[in-house]
């Protein structure tokens, strides 16, 4: 099932026209890194303990943020820590990698560098490092600063001797102020900011899968069995897309899943069910609501 999801994949993003990023004006692959913690029963699932008393399984993602979809999907227990993921994963020449703070690490991240990839990332608050030179920033746009550093502490500068930028942003809305950290020099300083917040796509992705997708309550015991449960969901949600996206259907992809669940035994075309002729019927039939007098 993970090798047919693959498949779906590859064929998603080969014939889809992948649309410009909002705000984003480069012409590189982009990825958003993360992963999400899938509880299960302890007493059932005995081989996915997590803690003392709870089981679960960690799903890594890597989406790719034009077309939404995740490329990369890594299966493992809940107690692999999210960096872990760095070691499996084969980088792209030239794509850019977002990741949240969980994923510092600067022997792994050096590995992305010397990959000529780029990565995206925050900074932790105790990241000590030696600052070279500044560049210019307009300040009116929420940059505070746009450093070239290198890192101060002797083991991180083993790990990582090259340098790279670290970007501060004040977010006047929320009066937050984050710290990003990347090894890409030439880009624009607010460009790296607007790349990051791109991160919540894998978040939105996480949460629709959790809620649309029978994931949360599995059908085997075994790790295969919730593995394929998973990987069949993938495959759900890559075909739904694709749907979506060829049938240029104007629905929400929750809204394209439940006609199709409620319609799955009618002999109707597909492209004929999300057409105007159609849209009242549909709707009607979509109501979760039994008809008292149709019986």
């Amino acid at each position: 099932m993970a090798d047919f999801a693959q498949v779906l994949i590859r064929k998603f993003r080969k014939t889809t026209q992948l649309d410009k990023v909002s705000e984003i004006e480069l012409d590189n692959v982009i990825y958003a890194l993360d992963a999400t913690v899938i509880d299960l029963c302890l007493n059932v699932f005995w081989w996915a303990k997590f803690r003392k008393h709870k089981a679960a399984i960690k799903l890594h993602t890597l989406l790719d943020i034009r077309c939404e979809i995740p490329c990369f999907i890594h299966i493992t227990d809940g107690a692999t820590h999210d960096v872990k993921v760095l070691d499996v994963l084969e980088f792209e020449v030239d794509a850019i990698y977002i990741m949240d703070r969980g994923y510092v690490d600067w022997k792994r991240l050096y590995r992305i560098h010397k990959a000529q990839s780029y990565f995206v990332i925050r900074a932790k608050v105790n990241l000590r490092f030696v600052r070279h030179y500044s560049k210019p920033v307009d300040k009116t746009t929420g940059l505070v600063c746009d450093q070239i550093i290198s890192l101060k502490n002797y083991k991180a500068s083993k790990d990582y001797p090259e340098k790279m930028r670290r970007i501060k942003f004040f977010d006047a809305e929320h009066k937050n102020t984050y710290v990003y950290l990347t090894n890409h020099m030439e880009v624009d300083a607010l460009q790296v900011v607007k790349l990051y917040i791109n991160r919540w796509k894998v978040e939105t992705f996480f949460k629709w899968i959790k809620q649309h997708l029978k994931i949360k309550v599995f059908w085997g015991e075994s790790a295969n069995a919730v593995k394929t449960q998973i990987w069949v969901a993938i495959c759900t949600f890559v075909l739904v897309a694709m749907i979506k996206e060829r049938g240029k259907i104007p629905h929400s992809m929750n809204n394209i899943l439940q006609i199709l669940s409620v319609c799955a035994f009618d002999k109707v075309p597909v492209n004929q069910l999300f057409s105007s002729n159609n849209e009242n019927v549909v709707n009607y039939e979509a109501c979760n609501q039994l008809r008292l007098f149709d019986l």
